[in-house]
């Protein structure tokens, strides 16, 4: 039997925006997405570089951080500053503009992660 679109409840609300898929609250009240961790692994933290869907562009990722959504959010912001450039946090991986594969080795080794670099 096929699931309808409906049956899955609210995805979006005018009123709260996002609402969480799991519990149906708003975003920033769910309790259930924000407890676990954003990528269960080995405990190595990996940075590699990307260019497809950049039009070109050089992307450093970072991969295997376990840590929550704001924990992310907050390593993701110091390493931008350290680099200055811009980036992101999408689907628990860190993306930071431009090629700075090796400066983010050597800061996240500082910071005591076990850091291997990815790709080539």
């Amino acid at each position: 039997m096929a699931t309808n679109s409906r049956d899955r409840g609210i995805v979006y609300s005018t009123e709260h925006g996002t609402m969480c898929p799991a519990c149906g609250k708003p975003e920033a009240q769910c309790v259930c997405c924000r407890n676990s961790a954003s990528t269960p692994g080995d405990g190595i933290v990996r940075v590699g570089r990307v260019t497809k869907g950049c039009r070109g562009k050089g992307l450093t990722v970072i991969t295997g951080i376990s840590l929550d959504h704001d924990g992310l959010a907050n390593l993701a912001r110091q390493l931008k500053q350290k680099c200055g450039a811009g980036g992101t946090v999408k689907d628990g991986v860190v993306e930071i503009q431009g090629d700075h594969r090796d400066l983010l080795v050597e800061e996240l080794k500082k910071q005591g992660y076990v850091v291997k670099r990815s790709g080539g």
